[in-house]
């Protein structure tokens, strides 16, 4: 008799399997070049570039029209504030 244990002693059924299917191609052949050892010689390169600028024009163009649209906004919300403030006219 005794007592039942309080935990199954077969495993459970796999819910998630980790195993390929055999009809798919190799995952190899969907990757392509890889790019982080080009990536990391251009992002180490000690040329006096912050990080985020290192990559050249399109980094700079981003980085540029990031710090216009954020001055711009501020000043837009400094006006609209300023109007705001403003007692109406009767």
């Amino acid at each position: 008799q005794g007592l039942k244990p309080l935990v199954p002693t077969e495993s459970p059924a796999p819910i998630f399997v980790t195993s390929k299917p055999s009809h798919l191609p190799a995952a190899e052949a969907f990757l392509g070049k890889n790019k982080v050892p080009d990536l990391q010689k251009v992002f180490q390169r000690s040329d006096g570039l912050p990080v985020h600028l290192k990559r050249g024009v399109p980094d700079r163009l981003l980085y540029r029209t990031t710090m216009a649209l954020t001055i711009g906004g501020t000043i837009y919300c400094l006006v609209a504030l300023y109007i705001a403030s403003q007692p109406k006219n009767k």
